[in-house]
């Protein structure tokens, strides 16, 4: 089996290189409004918003801000299929303008406006990104009344469109079944709160890029990637940034495209690429590992379980984990500039 990576140094607010209904998921985490490192990126996109910033009013900066980001919703309903899932990891920004701090609900404002353009609109995630610094308590210490809590948390908003995904044919059946996950990842996985992801460690050598990234964990993007597709599927990534969407697909026998604007970031890409097949296959083996633990403890508790899984010949608690694969990855080839091939034992 093989599967496709194209990147595409476009802006995102414009994907007419991409067909109606071509997509099946969409992952990524846009520009934070109201973040201080997105704030010269976005007056880039409308100067209207520096002029906002400039005269401190937030309010009119924060709602400038989204209606840039809500070209690019409107376009990934564009190319998503019906039944095709849009994620988006987003985290509302706390900041203090013409002296007045508050909350600018990014969240909020996101599921508002896709819901207007015909998403339904689906439970969310919360993930808890920590922060040990001593000084995230913002405030007036500990005296009452003037103090904040901190905000250590970020959302993933999950979005459909239209109705449920079908899967009709004996092929396309078989694919889902082949897709599976194991019993007690979708136990962990389908939760709305995730406390089990760590923040993403930059380790970004290239200046031109350090203050323009803020990337997800790898573990996101697999979950997601494996919980709302099918292996053969097309993932997008209209924010593509250091590639975690993209390295995602790969390691889960999906294809991708990822839309960068920014193309200081193909070195990064390009890095992650060469590290791939043995990052993606210790992965694999981690997550074998890891049922392989549940099995044991399962049994000595509750005695055998009563299937096994076709391929792998282990024990496995559903009939729906009978064809369950995890395919390795064997190879990857740069077939063009900004197109990768990967190909699956």
């Amino acid at each position: 089996m093989r599967t496709t990576h194209k990147i595409l140094f476009s802006d995102a607010r414009n994907m007419n290189k991409l067909d109606n209904e071509s997509i099946n998921l969409m992952i990524t985490s846009p520009p934070y409004p109201m973040i201080a490192m997105w704030d010269e990126m976005f007056s880039e996109q409308n100067k209207e918003i520096g002029e906002a910033l400039k005269n401190e009013n937030g309010d009119l900066a924060f709602d400038l801000m989204h209606k840039e980001l809500d070209k690019v919703w409107k376009e990934v309903y564009r190319v998503l299929k019906v039944g095709g899932f849009a994620c988006i990891n987003i985290g509302d920004a706390t900041r203090k303008v013409n002296s007045s701090f508050k909350i600018y609900p990014n969240h909020s404002r996101i599921l508002s406006y896709c819901r207007e353009l015909g998403f339904d609109i689906l439970p969310e995630i919360l993930w808890r990104k920590q922060s040990n610094k001593p000084n995230k308590f913002m405030g007036s210490g500990m005296l009452p009344a003037g103090a904040y809590v901190s905000l250590e948390h970020e959302y993933i908003l999950i979005l459909r469109k239209g109705h449920k995904r079908e899967f009709k044919t004996d092929e396309d059946k078989l694919k889902r079944q082949e897709s599976a996950y194991f019993w007690e990842e979708r136990n962990n996985w389908f939760s709305d709160i995730w406390t089990d992801l760590k923040g993403d460690k930059q380790k970004l050598t290239d200046e031109k890029i350090r203050d323009r990234s803020a990337s997800y964990p790898f573990e996101l993007a697999y979950r997601l990637i494996n919980m709302f597709s099918v292996q053969g599927d097309t993932i997008l990534d209209p924010f593509l940034g250091t590639g975690t969407t993209t390295i995602g697909a790969m390691a889960s026998t999906r294809n991708s495209i990822g839309i960068e604007i920014d193309k200081n970031f193909n070195n990064t890409i390009e890095e992650k690429t060469r590290d791939i097949i043995s990052f993606a296959n210790d992965y694999i083996d981690k997550r074998i590992k890891k049922h392989l633990e549940f099995v044991e403890k399962r049994t000595k508790e509750k005695g055998e379980l009563g299937y096994k899984n076709k391929f792998m010949n282990f024990p496995i608690m559903t009939r729906q984990e009978l064809n369950l694969q995890l395919l390795k990855l064997k190879s990857i080839n740069k077939i063009e500039e900004y197109i990768f091939e990967v190909e699956y034992n």
